[in-house]
């Protein structure tokens, strides 16, 4: 049984934003020292505004009505996945360990789940909870590197507890995506970028003032350039694509991806071994994947 040709697009969309968005957390973990989280999350949004605005303005005036008239919604949802996701997973990752954050991420399809029910009344079917169990468990089997010892280990720290708030602010942001005005695409994506860096701005001026230093070394340059574009105007773009195509329930289990682009992404770039537990793991995210397509398929067939 194949999937509809909008179902494969708006899955390779997701999928290429959780590619995108597990180089955004080795590109923070680099610069941690270099540029502090609020100031990263401005120049990343800055940086993401200066390039989508040409392509993105005539739509912006044309729907301007659509958007003031919703402006609520815009604030609300800018304020969620621009503003305060960035600026606390920037923090978190300052004071957590890589492990520890890729596991709290992994809640986050459990929690769209959550939110649908809580916000909208919807109710998942036995496909999405049990694929979201899978691949729940696959992230956990890399994360513990395939030994369930390294469970008694686990401390909810500082920086655990940023990324966690993160995670479900993350989590209505992917919900609340159902609500969003009818304007255009890059619009939409333009007035949420301009509320992120409205809220952004006095969060970076008190670091500055707090005695913050930006260190402009080549590394921090290009990952400023990089932020900008790939897990910020080309995934969000994509993202918002997928989840209006297929649902936030169904988009919020693509996101157990990115622990296995991660971990691929850190064998490739940072010279890490891939060992067996890997392989486990993504297998167990696929199947899990696999098993919410397979049950959606079965309930939309004639």
């Amino acid at each position: 049984m194949t999937a509809p040709r909008g179902d494969t697009r708006a899955y390779a969309m997701l999928a290429a934003a959780m590619l995108f968005w597990a180089g955004n957390a080795i590109a923070g973990r680099l610069v941690r020292d270099d540029i502090p989280p609020a100031t990263l999350s401005l120049l990343r949004w800055t940086g993401a505004l200066a390039i989508l605005l040409p392509f993105a303005w005539s739509k912006l005036v044309r729907d301007r009505a659509i958007l003031l008239a919703g402006w609520p919604r815009v604030v609300a949802i800018g304020l969620l996945g621009v503003a305060s996701f960035n600026a606390l997973y920037y923090l978190g990752l300052h004071d957590t360990t890589a492990s520890n954050g890729l596991l709290l991420q992994a809640l986050i399809p459990a929690l769209v789940l959550v939110c649908d029910r809580l916000i909208f009344g919807t109710r998942p079917g036995w496909g999405a909870v049990a694929g979201v169990a899978i691949s729940t468990i696959g992230v956990g089997i890399i994360v513990f590197r395939g030994d369930p010892a390294l469970l008694t280990g686990f401390v909810l720290g500082r920086g655990d507890a940023l990324i966690l708030t993160a995670v479900v602010i993350w989590a209505l942001y992917t919900s609340l995506l159902r609500t969003k005005p009818a304007a255009h695409p890059l619009a939409f994506l333009a007035a949420i970028f301009m509320v992120g860096l409205v809220a952004l701005i006095p969060l970076a001026i008190a670091e500055i003032v707090s005695g913050a230093t930006i260190r402009a070394t080549p590394t921090a340059l290009g990952v400023i350039a990089y932020v900008a574009i790939f897990p910020s105007l080309l995934s969000y773009l994509l993202f918002n694509a997928g989840v209006a195509a297929i649902g936030a329930g169904r988009a919020g289990q693509v996101i157990n991806l990115m622990p296995l682009f991660g971990a691929l992404l850190a064998a490739v770039l940072l010279g890490e071994r891939l060992r067996a537990y890997h392989a486990v793991g993504m297998a167990m995210i696929l199947a899990g994947l696999i098993v919410g397509l397979l049950r959606r398929q079965s309930v939309t067939s004639p």
